[in-house]
C-alpha cells in the first residue's frame, strides 16, 4: 500500500459570490476531518461576513493582497506573507482591491461550514 496520496482532482465548493476554492485535501475531498489544504482566488472587491471559527486557519499568499479585520485590527498581507489566526477568533476576510487575490488557506482541524459561525450579513 503507499504511503502518499495524490490529489489530481481537488473538490470545488460551490461558491455565490466569484471566488473559487479548491479543496486538495480535507472533509469535503477526501472525508479528512483533521486539517483541510484549500487553493483559492479571490476577485477584487470580494469579501465574507464576519466568523468566528472553531478551527486555526493558516493562510499564505501567492499573488495580489488580502485583508484580514481580526478582533477590530486591520491587518493587510501581500504576496510571500502569511499568518496563523487561532481558532474562537472573530475575523473577516476581504480583497478590497483592484487585483485577484491567490491564496492557500489551511484549516486544523479541518474547515467544516458547521463550525465556521459565520454572522448574518
Amino acid at each position: 500500500m503507499k504511503k502518499y496520496t495524490i490529489q489530481k482532482s481537488p473538490f470545488i465548493v460551490p461558491t455565490t459570490d466569484g471566488k473559487l476554492i479548491e479543496e486538495h485535501f480535507g472533509k469535503a475531498s477526501d472525508g479528512n476531518s483533521n486539517i483541510s489544504i484549500a487553493h483559492m482566488i479571490a476577485p477584487p472587491h470580494w469579501s465574507e461576513p464576519f466568523q468566528t471559527p472553531e478551527f486555526d486557519e493558516y493562510t499564505y499568499i501567492i499573488k495580489g493582497k488580502k485583508q484580514f479585520i481580526i478582533e477590530g485590527e486591520v491587518v493587510i498581507l501581500e504576496a510571500g506573507q502569511s499568518i496563523k489566526i487561532e481558532k474562537n477568533t472573530r475575523v473577516q476576510y476581504s480583497n478590497s482591491f483592484e487585483e485577484v487575490c491567490e491564496y492557500i488557506a489551511i484549516c486544523q482541524p479541518a474547515f467544516d461550514f458547521e463550525k465556521v459561525n459565520r454572522e448574518e450579513a
